[in-house]
């Protein structure tokens, strides 16, 4: 599945541009842009899977570091400040991964 099945391509491509500059990321304003806070929760699940590369069941930092690119190839590698910001944004029970309950919780509180 890619992520243009759930989300509008171009929704996407000005959200990620957005946020193309280094620390410049803000998870809040980036779910809202790309039209993730409008989805149901099983679209909500499907992006959760789509960024999950190693179907652990959970995105964990390393995977967190390469968000963007899991929206689209021309998105940018976040910050080491930038991951560990939102891994503490969405880790809520401080196991250093996000789970797909915590990353649903996440979208909808941006």
């Amino acid at each position: 599945m890619a992520m243009t099945d759930v989300l509008n391509a171009e929704d996407i491509k000005k959200a990620v541009g957005a946020f193309s500059a280094a620390e410049s990321f803000n998870y809040k304003k980036f779910f809202e842009m790309v039209g993730l806070k409008k989805k149901g929760p099983e679209d909500v699940k499907k992006v959760f899977q789509i960024l999950d590369k190693d179907r652990s069941g959970f995105i964990e930092e390393d995977e967190l570091k390469f968000v963007l690119k899991g929206f689209t190839p021309e998105g940018r590698d976040l910050s080491d400040k930038e991951t560990k910001a939102l891994l503490a944004a969405g880790d809520k029970d401080g196991d250093g991964k996000i789970g797909a309950d915590e990353f649903a919780t996440m979208v909808a509180e941006s």
